[in-house]
């Protein structure tokens, strides 16, 4: 019989397989409410929990009671109000201490059902119907690569594996422990049989002949201890740990030049924000690569990435040519599933949109598993945007969309991230 006990931590007089339960239950309204709780927050807090309110109505479950029934005679205390058959109004509310105006309905209403969603349950639902698109490549296997390495020793194995060191080692110290009494009584024996010699050679005395008897006793035992025995064998013992590596890698490109004024940047910077939350928690094997570009492009460290004032004028090709060349230096098409999302406001010069079509087409595209594009503008498309319309013509993982407020971000987010029908 197999026991299982759950250690899981829990609040007092709170059960983890009820709560999963209720969870399950009522998963459409949770989401609902996820949905309408995401709305009203910063996209830096988004990883932590929320309170999450139901309609009464919709958590109530059916109950059984038994009726009074039959004709019941009952006493009430008197009063000088009322009299014998009067009809009493039932009560509309209690004389509460609220400061809200009191409500002209009959109706009798019940507050919300509230209970807290914890980060990680909130995080579960906000990303459970997004993903990466084509992550899977017929180059890449979806298997965990593992690598050999040594874990100390053990008593059984292959001839190969053995470790005569060791086995030699562990002999030397169990014939010490072993014969270690002996070894030194026969050592004793030895001497004193010298100084018996010295002072009377006679080999008839009783006390030489007793301790030949002994020392020759001595010397068999220690000879019958094995050189090596079973026992001391030892054999290099290896074991299988995962290889750390990466199976997708993911280029964020963000257009910092001076066209791009503080509340785009800001835009970008929370559209960047959430892509590398949902990316993290998502895929345990992904690396995240940051590149900004004002007339030169560069690759940053995250804190730089989202923190740095460094502006300038706007050649979006410089980003593309260093991600071709980031992508063919260190991340091979055999091996890696690389996806890139740029965000820009799209003011580029003519000739430089021009170049960018053609880096996306001939260059950047086949290596690549997925392109998302974010314009980040108020108006009318800028020319960039003009000329990724035409990549979407040759290559069908390319996507581009517009967000013109803060509020476009998660629509945004969640039309290019959706999950694809299988």
């Amino acid at each position: 019989m197999v026991h299982l006990i759950d250690r899981r931590v829990q609040g007092k007089n709170k059960s983890a397989p009820n709560r999963e339960r209720f969870l399950r239950r009522y998963k459409g309204q949770i989401k609902e409410a996820v949905a309408r709780a995401v709305k009203g927050r910063s996209i830096t807090d988004i990883e932590s929990g929320e309170r999450i309110s139901i309609p009464v109505k919709d958590v109530n479950e059916p109950t059984f009671g038994h009726a009074r029934g039959g004709v019941w005679e009952t006493v009430q205390p008197g009063n000088q109000e009322y009299l014998k058959g009067d009809q009493i109004q039932r009560p509309k509310g209690g004389g509460g201490s609220g400061k809200g105006q009191a409500g002209n309905s009959d109706e009798i209403s019940e507050d919300e059902f509230v209970f807290q969603l914890s980060r990680e349950e909130f995080m579960n639902y906000f990303f459970e119907d997004l993903e990466l698109p084509n992550m899977v490549k017929t180059q890449l296997a979806a298997t965990t690569e593992f690598k050999s390495q040594r874990a100390g020793y053990k008593t059984s194995g292959t001839t190969s594996s053995l470790h005569v060191l060791r086995s030699l080692r562990g002999a030397l110290g169990r014939r010490i422990a072993v014969g270690g009494k002996s070894a030194r009584r026969l050592k004793d024996a030895e001497l004193e049989m010298a100084a018996l010699m010295e002072q009377s050679p006679d080999m008839s005395d009783p006390k030489v002949i007793a301790l030949k008897h002994e020392i020759h006793h001595l010397r068999t035992r220690l000879l019958a201890i094995p050189f090596i025995d079973p026992f001391d064998l030892r054999y290099s013992n290896r074991i299988k740990v995962p290889k750390p590596s990466s199976q997708a890698v993911m280029f964020c490109v963000l257009d910092v030049s001076g066209s791009m004024d503080e509340q785009k940047k800001d835009t970008a910077k929370r559209f960047f924000i959430l892509l590398y939350l949902f990316l993290t928690r998502a895929y345990d094997k992904i690396e995240v690569v940051f590149i900004r570009h004002h007339t030169a492009a560069s690759e940053v460290d995250e804190n730089e990435f989202f923190h740095s004032r460094e502006s300038g004028g706007t050649i979006v090709s410089s980003a593309l040519n260093l991600l071709t060349k980031i992508i063919k230096e260190r991340y091979p098409g055999a091996d890696w599933n690389a996806y890139v999302a740029q965000a820009s406001d799209g003011d580029n010069w003519d000739n430089d949109s021009v170049t960018c079509r053609q880096l996306l087409i001939n260059s950047i595209m086949p290596l690549v598993q997925y392109y998302a594009y974010v314009e980040i503008t108020e108006g009318d498309p800028q020319n960039l945007w003009e000329e990724y319309t035409q990549v979407l013509d040759h290559h069908a993982n390319f996507a581009m969309q517009k967000i013109q407020a803060p509020a476009d971000i998660y629509p945004v987010f969640r039309e290019l991230f959706k999950k694809q029908p299988k």
